[in-house]
């Protein structure tokens, strides 16, 4: 089965955010914390024992639109504090990389810049069964919507300043 390997980014996003490269990779690591920024991956949870961002570590996250809800694996392929952290994503009956998601952290005299990439490495063959499980036509635009979507929340919640304590 050939795989296509589309070279360029399918969809891809930048914000400046009023946060640490530290803070903003804290967050963006943990997938259990992203899903509350997500447009369609709504839970997450480590897989094997794994605890926290390293390579090779793997989660399962689930996602929804609308009725629709699907299950994906993930294995961390990039985990650089404060710089980088990327994953694959693999969907079953799939044992092969669709897509694969990667986020670039760099700082600015304010904060730091976190710029969201993805790339879609499905088959071409899967792409209609695709459709029929998520109800999404075109996966590129939609991905692009919803990284716009992440960033402006992620950006959001980490400037939120702390209610204070009483």
């Amino acid at each position: 089965m050939r795989i296509p390997r589309f070279p360029e980014p399918a969809a891809t996003g930048t914000v400046t955010i009023r946060a640490t490269p530290a803070e903003a990779y804290a967050v963006i690591s943990d997938p259990t914390a992203m899903v509350r920024f997500s447009e369609e991956a709504y839970r997450a949870r480590w897989l094997n024992g794994a605890t926290h961002a390293a390579v090779g570590a793997r989660f399962q996250g689930w996602n929804r639109n609308g009725l629709r809800r699907w299950a994906t694996r993930c294995r961390v392929t990039d985990a650089d504090p404060s710089l980088r952290f990327a994953y694959e994503v693999t969907a079953t009956p799939l044992a092969v990389p669709i897509s694969r998601w990667q986020y670039d952290i760099a700082p600015t005299d304010e904060g730091c810049t976190v710029t969201e990439t993805n790339w879609m490495r499905v088959p071409l063959w899967f792409i209609p069964a695709a459709v029929l499980i998520t109800g999404v036509l075109d996966r590129m635009r939609a991905n692009g919507a919803h990284i716009s979507t992440t960033l402006d929340r992620l950006k959001a919640h980490l400037e939120a300043v702390p209610a204070p304590r009483p």
